[in-house]
């Protein structure tokens, strides 16, 4: 049977059960009559913006209608979303409209990212599609170009990307319009963001979590955002659960979140209630950072929320095929399906073109007339497909030399504790351009030296509240990536430190805005940005206290599956490394950088000097650790990642006492990109690089931090890594909670496991080795037999597991 039967269109929600004396919470506003001829434009922008946008979806040819539709002028496949079209429109005519009065600069984010029709359809009419895309001119030539490229092949997609003037956020994924709206704001005092949040993505939970995004937003400092919850009552084939919500609900909800809340309902003359409502907005916007900005900031100000409710696809088919259209979940998508193969579809598409009588409103060259220009912004900088902000806005950080903080080679110091200073630094010479976006870990990931100079920015807290913190700390990653996403793409860059196990939390968050940046670099308009940073730490290997479920790297391969051009992954060994490796993400553009590394305290391997150029290489024979600085060696050792190649340095330091006539090199990587196959990345080694650092032929061990599939797939293609001569040991998903050196045990990536590997690949070539390798083995699986025997009696690791290797040239 059918999923939803509906019996009548746009239905109401049912009355809930709360008293009607909270309605008083709801604003309530004189909603003066508009002046006629503001009343006209209006109209008349939305009756042209809906006529293309349904025009976009359907039609190839006789874009005018210039004489009666037949089924050559239909599209071979009919795809877009028209549901939220009409209500998208409305929004966007206000905002222009508000722009024109108050020469206010504003951004247009929009949750529903399928009502791209809606979007390209309004950016035509105020004349950036013509800026950015010539071919689209206001012409009857560009607008048949609009139209018929919609959802084709080479034409712009059905949803809102990188490709659409003034956006900043992909459309393809729901859930963080919002929180990137918030970000957008955060350091531009006089930046005002419209957020259109659907009221089916309003059930997703990232968006749930955004709602808090003003209790980060300090008035003083930052913009404003105007949400509006578009509650057209379907998603794609069902109600939603706000359009099932009565007003009382709506009102108690939002209060609670912080909100003043006003419905935008009167369907009769809904440019009044509209225009009425965004100049409140407005207003309660201007007090609030008014008062921030002479000293006497608001505790816990009340922001304004709209709520509008306007029928999904209002002013479409009404019914079809005695299906409601207008008003039910069948708007959502096509609402003609049948267009252009049955002739009452195509009859009924035809008549509800010709309602809108676009041909009134638009002169004879197919240009909007006088009157819809009147409600654009006069400036081309200020129509929202053409603010700087949302395609040409960076500024590089001016960042500390990392140097002033290296460490002494041969000490030992924490990775994070070291980069929390340069962290500090970097804060303090961009006091508007940098921030850090933090789960709830930051001074666990120890970090905190960060807050010599700065605290955190919760603006409900009257411990934090109005003194310009930089760090967003809050238990949402989800909301964190959107605040780091929008800050991004409007100029400025944001670190995100977070515990390993739990990125993969914003997987395909992250994913979807590598997407938005992939088809940036597409376009010849938008200009580069910083790069989106994460720094992994907490590791898996370090997780012994939390247990298995803090033991989760697979974000690594994450960052891995994207494109060349974006994807840029570091393990630093140490505190200069890191070091080094953080001064030079902060300065990068494009990519996204994930930074995995220890904050437990580890040796510092090499010099400041020595870092610079290890990181600047990507890799290097660490020869301190190596037979004879690593010549002609009978194995190769490969530790990536802090604790895993702190593992590989005490093999080479066991095997130099067990079987001294082996000849080892030990290799560190700290860029995992150079591994993959030359050619395949921007930083790929050549064949003969990467055969001088691994040898042509010799077995090559590697230690890993991650999944083995992640090593084997990058070296594949690379000439000589097969036929058994690569072996990886890696986290294998054995893990509890435990001792760390347990840990490693568990998963073969200990000393013992590496020296064991050691032999077995060095005796293929050393009769030496070959010679006591049964007995070597067995003593080693003694040894490992000893440590975990150890570790169950006494609940820690064996004495001496941490000690600083013994290398003349450590020292």
């Amino acid at each position: 049977m059918p999923g939803e039967i509906i019996d009548r269109p746009n239905p109401q929600p049912l009355p809930s059960h709360i008293p009607d004396s909270v309605k008083s919470l709801a604003v309530q506003l004189d909603k003066p009559t508009l002046p006629e001829d503001v009343n006209t434009a209006l109209k008349s922008f939305r009756r042209v913006a809906c006529y293309v946008a349904a025009a976009m979806i359907f039609l190839k040819d006789n874009v005018l209608l210039e004489r009666d539709l037949t089924f050559d002028d239909i599209k071979p496949r009919l795809l877009g979303h028209w549901g939220t079209c009409p209500g998208l429109v409305l929004v966007y005519s206000h905002v222009n409209y508000l722009v024109r009065k108050h020469n206010v600069k504003m951004i247009y984010v929009v949750g529903p990212g399928h009502g791209a029709p809606a979007m390209l359809s309004s950016l035509w009419i105020e004349g950036s599609m013509e800026k950015f895309y010539p071919q689209c001119s206001r012409t009857k030539e560009g607008l048949k170009h609009l139209i018929s490229s919609f959802s084709a092949p080479g034409g712009f997609p059905s949803h809102i990307n990188a490709e659409t003037p003034g956006s900043i956020h992909e459309g393809g994924e729901l859930g963080y319009s919002l929180s990137v709206a918030f970000g957008a704001v955060m350091d531009k005092p006089d930046l005002v963001v419209t957020c259109v949040v659907g009221d089916g993505e309003a059930e997703s939970g990232p968006t749930a979590t955004a709602w808090h995004g003003y209790k980060y937003i300090d008035p003083k400092e930052s913009g404003a955002v105007i949400p509006i919850v578009h509650v057209n009552g379907f998603k794609i084939s069902e109600r939603t659960i706000y359009g099932c919500c009565d007003d009382k609900e709506l009102v108690t909800l939002f209060t609670g979140y912080g909100y003043q809340c006003r419905f935008v309902e009167d369907l009769d003359d809904i440019d009044a209630d509209m225009a009425a409502s965004m100049e409140w907005a407005l207003r309660e916007i201007n007090r609030i950072q008014q008062a921030a900005r002479s000293g006497e900031p608001i505790m816990k100000p009340r922001w304004p929320v709209l709520i509008m409710r306007t029928p999904k696809g209002w002013s479409g088919p009404k019914k079809v095929d005695g299906e409601f259209i207008e008003g039910s979940f069948h708007s959502h998508q096509v609402p003609l399906m049948k267009a252009k193969t049955d002739p009452n579809h195509l009859k009924d598409l035809q008549e509800w073109l010709k309602s809108y009588e676009v041909t009134k409103v638009l002169t004879d060259s197919a240009a909007p007339n006088s009157s819809i220009q009147s409600i654009l912004p006069e400036n081309d900088d200020k129509k929202l497909g053409q603010v700087k902000e949302t395609y040409d806005p960076f500024t590089p950080l001016d960042v500390p030399d990392w140097k002033q903080f290296g460490q002494k080679k041969g000490s030992e110091e924490s990775c994070m504790k070291i980069t929390g200073n340069l962290l500090d630094a970097a804060l303090v010479q961009n006091p508007t351009s940098l921030r850090v976006f933090s789960p709830d870990e930051f001074v666990s990931n120890k970090l905190d030296a960060a807050f010599q100079h700065t605290g955190r920015n919760f603006q409900w807290d009257e411990f934090s509240n109005a003194r310009g913190g930089r760090i967003m700390e809050m238990l949402s990653e989800h909301t964190l990536q959107g605040f780091l996403q929008g800050y991004t793409l409007t100029g400025r860059v944001g670190v995100l430190p977070s515990y390993e196990s739990f990125l993969g939390i914003i997987h395909t968050m992250m994913v979807q805005y590598h997407k938005f940046q992939k088809m940036a670099a597409e376009t010849t308009w938008r200009k580069p940005v910083g790069s989106i940073n994460y720094i992994e730490t907490s590791t898996c290997w370090r997780q012994e206290h939390n247990g298995f479920s803090h033991q989760n790297p697979s974000f690594i391969g994450a960052v891995l599956n994207l494109k060349p051009t974006a994807a840029r992954v570091y393990f630093p060994p140490d505190a200069n490394t890191f070091l080094s490796t953080l001064h030079h993400c902060l300065n990068s553009r494009g990519y996204v950088n994930l930074m995995v590394g220890s904050k437990q305290v580890h040796p510092v391997f090499l010099s400041v000097e020595e870092a610079d150029a290890h990181c600047a290489a990507g890799a290097s024979i660490w020869k301190f650790a190596s037979t004879d600085s690593g010549l002609r060696p009978d194995i190769v050792l490969v530790g990536i990642g802090a604790e895993l190649t702190f593992e590989v340095v005490k093999a080479a330091e066991l095997l130099r006492r067990m079987c001294p006539a082996m000849r080892v090199r030990v290799v560190n990587v700290t860029d995992l990109m150079m591994l993959e196959a030359a050619g395949v990345h921007p930083h790929s080694l050549t064949d003969e690089a990467f055969n001088a650092l691994f040898t042509a032929d010799k077995h090559v061990h590697f230690n890993y931090h991650g999944y083995a599939g992640e090593i084997k797939g990058l070296l594949y293609g690379r000439p000589g890594t097969g036929r058994g001569r690569i072996t990886v040991e890696c986290y294998k998903e054995e893990g509890t909670t435990t001792t760390p050196f347990d840990m490693l045990l568990c998963n073969c990536t200990s000393r013992w496991h590496v020296a064991e590997a050691a032999i077995k690949g060095a005796a293929r070539v050393n009769e030496k080795v070959a010679l006591d390798m049964t007995e070597t083995l067995s003593h080693i699986k003694g040894e490992i037999a000893k440590a975990k025997e150890y570790i169950l009696a006494h609940g820690e690791d064996p004495p001496e597991t941490y000690a600083m290797p013994k290398f003349d040239l450590l020292k």
